[in-house]
């Protein structure tokens, strides 16, 4: 793998590549359909820039199915699932972890990573924005990244759970929250 540049910013995509087949999954499967939309329009721009686009996702129990397999097992599956991982598709330079909980960082070398690239900012997506999603971006707040999470590239069950893990990240964390088309980028 070729070397990722330093000082740029950093995507994390977490969970996006999903079975959806937990208690609540029917409520997210539309907005989850809608921030990928958002977030692959997002990650073209990074993979425009040679920027470093990290999928950090649920191993699901299952820690002998690399991601590539759990990638074709949710398009094989199809409706939800299989949309948003061919919306998704990791390139071959993209970077895949798989995490045991909710943070992309509990148990994962994402910081060591995250460490090596010196990202001038950590950019959040994925799903669930009040679960994973707010655990990864308070985590990387407090290993002192600078942290974005677009509003339009998160997903929960409810709009309103969206707005409150937005609100409170923007207060807690000084996290940006605008929509990623107008993210400064640097």
């Amino acid at each position: 793998m070729k070397a990722l540049p330093k000082r740029k910013p950093v995507l994390l995509l977490v969970d996006f590549i999903n079975f959806f087949d937990f208690h609540g999954a029917k409520a997210l499967m539309p907005r989850a359909l809608r921030a990928a939309r958002a977030t692959a329009a997002l990650k073209a721009r990074f993979g425009a820039r040679r920027w470093a686009c990290i999928y950090v996702n649920d191993n699901f129990g299952d820690w002998s199915r690399p991601f590539d397999k759990l990638v074709q097992e949710c398009r094989e599956r199809g409706g939800t699932s299989g949309a948003i991982a061919e919306l998704l598709e990791p390139a071959a330079n993209d970077i895949s972890i798989l995490k045991p909980r909710h943070s992309g960082f509990y148990g994962t070398p994402l910081e060591f990573l995250l460490d090596e690239l010196a990202p001038s900012t950590v950019v959040v997506t994925g799903v669930a924005a009040d679960n994973c999603v707010f655990a990864t971006a308070q985590d990387a707040y407090v290993r002192q990244f600078a942290v974005s999470v677009p509003r339009d590239c998160i997903a929960a069950e409810r709009a309103g759970d969206e707005a409150a893990v937005l609100s409170h990240m923007a207060r807690t964390l000084k996290a940006q929250t605008g929509v990623a088309r107008r993210l400064r980028l640097r």
